[in-house]
Formats: C-alpha cells, structure tokens, sequence
C-alpha cells in the first residue's frame, strides 16, 4: 500500500527528530533552583523503542509501557469518526454569537488585533451558518474600513488589506479555552504571523487548574508524542507503537489522511503556582499551573495533563468520563506523575463542577511584532 510505505518514512524521520530534540531540550532547559534537587522533570516518550523517559537533576529512570491497541476494522473507525464529528457539530451549534462592539480588545494597530475571547465561543466556524469569534472580528474589521481605510504603516510596504473573513485566521483556541488569540488585518502581516507560529518564535501561555495537588515537581518539560486516536477519532493521544502498527492496516480511502499521519513531537512546559482546594473546600484539591504550549499541537496541552496524571479540571473530552481516550490514551496506573489524582478525586470532582466551565485560560502572548518589530507582552488575567 503506498500509503504505508510514506508513513513508514515519515515516522522515521519523526524518531531521528524526536531524539534530536528530546536531547537538545534536556541540554537548554533552565536548571532547578539550588535546594531543589527534584524540581525540574523532563518526560519524553521514542514510539520506536516506547520507553517513557523521566529525567531528574538527580537521577534518570527509565520506564516501559506498552498498550495493546484495539483491533479495530476500517470499517469500525469510519463509523466510530462519523458518529464523533455528528456530535461535535451538534456541540458547535451551542456556540455563543459576540457582539462585535464588545469585543474584549486588548491590543490593535493597522497590522493586527489581539482579542480576550470569552469561553464557550467558536475561534472560526466548523460548518456554514455557525456562529464564531472569527465572524464579530471581521464584522468590526470591514466597519473599520469603511469608515476609515488602513494605511500602509511601518514595514509593510504594499499594504493588501483583507477581504475574506478566513484570510484574517492565524491561529485558534479551543471553545472551552478563553483568552488571548490574534487576528492579521493584513495579507502582509497574516504571512509574516504565520511564520513566525510556524517558527515557534510566539510564546503561548496558559492558566489551569488541574485535578489533585502536584507535589512531587516544582516544574518540568513534558516530551510526548502525539497521534490521532483511531478508538476515539478525531481526538488526540499519546503515541504508542501498537497504535502505529495498526495504521498500517486501515484503508486511508476510507479513515482519511489525518488519521493516519505520523506522530508529532510535542513540548509543554508546566510551572507549579500553588496548590489549592477548588472553591476553598476542605476534600477537593487543585493545582494552579502555568503551562508553556512549545509546539502548540492540537489538544496538546489537554492530553499531555492527562497523562500526567493530572488532567484539567471540567475537561468534558479529556478528562473523567470525557469523550476521548482517558489518561492521553495510557492506563490510569502508567500515567507519568507519581502523585497522579485519584479516581475518587476525579469523580468527585467531576460532579462538583457540572454546569462549570473547563479551567484553562490563555494568559500571556509574547512575539515580535510581524511589521514594527516591537517585542510585544499581552496579558489577561484569568477568571477562576
């Protein structure tokens, strides 16, 4: 099948990556504070040799896993996928509709605006007719010009303004994610942002409350591979190499490309900020975390929370009884942290939180500006 054979490749190159990074990540990152010989964690998963790598300023363990994926038919994939995307679409449909005057503007210029999205919002929309944030910024946008054209400013020599909604597209956030996402005003700025995402040269900052406390690290760097999750499609995982193996015997007319890509390396960065008890009660503890999306995968930083051990609070896809693999596809005894929630903790929180909204929140955006070069530091603080 040719579909294999480029898979088989892609995967190769993703190994001889994945090992390059692993190493020159452990090299770079910052080292533990004096007196804190367990604070910094390094996690890394190779699907090749599915060796989970847990590196310490003291120490360095190595720990098998392995899981036995489901034999599942192409024909169950396919029905599992279309049963998934049905759902999600009737999920979209509940998206809320932002006035676009009171859109939450946290910074703006001729180049580019930056908005404080509000929870429960669509970034753009999944199908024709559903509401998105996407949607009211364009709307203020041709309000703009209509009122007063852009001019051409700064670097951008030829000013080419928009003129299709998706054009203005750089990035997203998920519904259930808040906070600050940017949006080009320009052709110029939109190729240059682009760059500089696919670059990494844009750090991303999130707010999370996860569940149980995180006592065993002050801070670390999680390194674990991600695929999409052909058990739970289209959602994403830890990659394994039983997982992989069984792609190669799903029919790519029939699952679709996306399904079968190679894994892609991930990065996350986690910084304690305090260890709490959710709405001051006395028998559900949380922790407060920064974390640092380094490769900005899709679902990542959900994922990789989940299998910490520590997955984020009123995640409904991610987390307890949530729609996807739990753990990031591991069993609940192979997730990483060795002071992971337990299940009681996850239920209990689970149904203290109904009705609640998922607890992560984008906080800071730091970049150069695509067209003035100014370093830029946005921030908005989070609401739980």
């Amino acid at each position: 099948m040719k579909v294999s054979r480029r898979l088989m490749v892609g995967r190769a190159t993703f190994l001889l990556w994945n090992a390059f990074t692993s190493l020159l990540l452990i090299a770079i990152s910052p080292q533990p504070h004096r007196g804190a010989a367990d604070a910094f964690v390094s996690l890394t998963a190779a699907p090749s040799v599915q060796k989970q790598l847990r590196y310490s300023c003291k120490r360095q363990r190595h720990i098998d896993f392995a899981l036995l994926a489901a034999k599942l038919t192409s024909e169950e994939v396919k029905a599992r996928l279309d049963d998934s995307i049905a759902r999600l679409r009737e999920k979209d449909k509940k998206t809320k509709l932002t006035d676009p005057d009171e859109l939450k503007i946290v910074f703006e210029d001729d180049h580019l605006v930056v908005i404080d999205k509000p929870v429960g919002v669509l970034s753009v929309p999944s199908e024709p007719g559903v509401p998105s944030l996407i949607e009211s910024v364009f709307a203020r946008y041709q309000k703009q010009q209509a009122e007063s054209p852009a001019t051409c400013k700064a670097n951008i020599t030829h000013y080419e303004p928009i003129t299709k909604m998706h054009q203005m597209v750089v990035h997203r956030l998920g519904m259930e994610t808040s906070g600050l996402i940017i949006f080009a005003k320009s052709l110029e700025a939109v190729r240059k942002l682009n760059t500089l995402f696919r670059t990494r040269k844009i750090t991303r900052q999130y707010e999370a409350l996860v569940c149980g406390h995180v006592t065993s690290k002050t801070h670390g760097l999680i390194n674990l591979p991600l695929m999409r999750d052909y058990e739970y499609p289209p959602y994403m995982r830890i990659s394994t190499d039983e997982h992989q193996r069984h792609l190669l015997e799903l029919n790519v007319t029939m699952v679709g490309r996306k399904l079968l890509r190679a894994p892609l390396s991930s990065l996350t960065h986690f910084q304690v900020l305090g260890l709490e008890n959710f709405r001051n009660s006395t028998d559900l503890p949380v922790t407060r975390l920064t974390l640092t999306s380094i490769s900005g995968r899709t679902h990542q930083l959900n994922v990789h929370c989940a299998a910490y051990g520590h997955a984020i609070v009123h995640d409904l896809v991610h987390g307890f009884k949530g729609e996807a693999a739990p753990y990031g596809g591991l069993a609940f005894e192979e997730t990483i942290s060795n002071d992971r929630a337990s299940l009681e903790l996850q239920e209990q929180l689970y149904e203290a939180t109904q009705g609640d909204r998922m607890c992560i929140h984008c906080k800071l955006l730091r970049f150069k500006h695509p067209c003035t070069k100014e370093t830029m530091e946005l921030t908005s603080p989070a609401s739980f």
